[in-house]
């Protein structure tokens, strides 16, 4: 029996902290998220995340092979050789040379040697963690035993199952805003006709372009497609929900696609595989493939996304600003409010390359606002000690401090309320009624972030994320998505990266050093 996505309701006692992570009753992952707010006592609240497996019986001495059976199960990418009978053809993407190459020995190099093997393997994790106790520890038994969890590598295969000729290709952006849409979108042009399709449309807005009579398919070509990387922005456009998942099955199958490119979120992917399960369902020869998008770098097994480094960047004009209004004033206080719904990596991530944040807030970790370990006794703290303070806040962050709500928006993602205005409002009447003067400045530059250029790091992601995105697709895979692990290209059964979103580790390094570089305590 497996957990869904929850937020785990035991508490663990800091001195079992190392136990916690095996309290429930199956072999899910535990994450810390920090101190329980409503507690008086230093009780840390655990995440659950599943991960889909049977319930291991860790005194069974075949318990690691039932662990990778289910692993290599969980983690086999669907083929359309699953389902109906198609053959291999070689590939008719090279880029071997135009003169034969001449080996050491003299002799002529007649292969190219840049394709991938369908049994090559990168390793899902790569650190053997001694102890449960470890910074950052993702342990499977109490012991930490190392067990090989091996995921298939990305890239061109010798043996394709379409013929260029006669494909026709589709690409569609759904969900928000992100900074390498257009790049992406554009490495997908090119590499299918590097392939020789000749035939590719976009699908305006989302899902909405499958059955809005008024949008029309977009021909895309080198030409047309050559310099869309150079704005922000979707060349095709976006939108939020989409239609019934058999109408959109229906479209694609009146529109005669082969290929169908997806480019968006976890709201998204879910869409793209409940598409590729009717497609399976009616045994179509259709390849649906995924591109992770989302600032917010919250996709489950990704190093990162595309976007979030252009976001990270885009945040440091706000933070700097935020600093030299605050430095400027008397008694000045910066707040900046970031994107990161229920994930606070952008806000984490510029905290620590600004280095001028004095607090960091961020949805994972909950926060005391008042009392003498609240936030505002600390902002009277640095008001007193340096005369000024900045404060970063996630826009997820501190939700438990207004009335929840049941509204939701067209993705299905509950509709936040406002923190920043919020933090904002309670700095002033703080200092108010202490009778100690502040002047407060508030910025919130969330759609700046999502509307501008790929910087240079995210262009080069979003052009190998797009190469093998066709790749996946043209060596006969469905239903998975293409991304960076451990620094290694992968394709993932779009399953596994569904099941929750990926949370930042208030036990991780990474949070450590944000907390070393602001000098922050604990608000609990």
């Amino acid at each position: 029996m497996a957990l869904a996505p929850m937020e785990y309701t035991g508490s663990f006692s800091s001195g079992q902290k190392h136990l916690g992570r095996f309290g429930v009753p199956t072999s899910s992952r535990l994450r810390w998220v920090g101190y329980d707010r409503k507690s008086r006592t230093d009780q840390l609240v655990a995440r659950a995340i599943s991960v889909d497996r049977p319930q291991l019986d860790f005194t069974n001495p075949d318990w690691k092979k039932q662990f990778q059976e289910d692993f290599d199960k969980r983690f086999s990418l669907p083929h359309l050789r699953d389902v109906i009978d198609v053959e291999p053809r070689p590939t008719t993407f090279s880029l071997k040379s135009r003169t034969p190459l001449e080996n050491v020995n003299g002799t002529m190099q007649e292969s190219w040697n840049g394709y991938v093997n369908d049994d090559d393997r990168a390793l899902l994790k790569v650190i053997k963690f001694a102890s449960p106790t470890s910074a950052g520890a993702d342990c499977i038994d109490p012991d930490c035993s190392w067990i090989e969890q091996w995921v298939h590598r990305a890239g061109p295969r010798k043996q394709i199952y379409f013929e260029p000729q006669y494909v026709k290709a589709g690409i569609v952006s759904c969900g928000g805003l992100c900074p390498g849409l257009n790049d992406v979108i554009r490495q997908i042009v090119l590499t299918l006709e590097k392939y020789g399709v000749k035939n590719i449309v976009g699908i305006q807005h989302g899902f909405r372009g499958f059955f809005e009579d008024h949008l029309s398919e977009v021909p895309l070509s080198r030409h047309v497609v050559q310099n869309i990387n150079l704005a922000g922005g979707s060349f095709l456009g976006v939108s939020r929900g989409g239609a019934n998942i058999s109408d959109i099955v229906d479209s694609i199958q009146a529109r005669r696609l082969d290929m169908l490119f997806v480019l968006g979120g976890n709201g998204t992917h879910a869409g793209a595989n409940a598409i590729h399960d009717e497609c399976r369902k009616r045994k179509l020869q259709v390849s649906i493939v995924c591109v992770p998008k989302t600032i917010d770098n919250d996709i489950l097994l990704m190093d990162k996304t595309f976007g979030f480094d252009t976001a990270v960047e885009a945040a440091q004009r706000a933070i700097n600003s935020a600093y030299i209004e605050a430095h400027s004033a008397f008694h000045g206080i910066g707040l900046v409010k970031l994107m990161g719904r229920s994930s606070g990596f952008i806000t984490m991530h510029a905290s620590l390359s600004s280095g001028q944040v004095d607090i960091c807030l961020i949805p994972e970790v909950p926060f005391t606002l008042d009392g003498p370990n609240g936030v505002l006794r600390h902002l009277e703290h640095l008001i007193e000690t340096k005369g000024f303070a900045l404060v970063c806040v996630a826009e997820g962050a501190g939700q438990e401090y207004f009335q929840k709500s049941n509204a939701t928006d067209a993705s299905g993602n509950m509709v936040l309320s406002d923190i920043g205005v919020h933090l904002q409002q309670k700095i002033k009447s703080h200092f108010k009624d202490i009778r100690v003067h502040s002047d407060v400045k508030y910025i919130d530059p969330t759609y700046m972030l999502r509307a501008v250029r790929a910087n240079a790091s995210d262009a080069i992601l979003c052009t190998v994320l797009g190469q093998n995105a066709v790749h996946g697709a043209f060596a006969g895979f469905s239903g998975i998505t293409t991304g960076v692990r451990n620094t290694h290209n992968v394709y993932l059964p779009i399953p596994e990266v569904i099941k929750s979103k990926r949370f930042v580790d208030p036990n991780s390094w990474m949070w450590h050093r944000c907390l070393t570089s602001t000098g922050q305590p604990d608000f609990h």
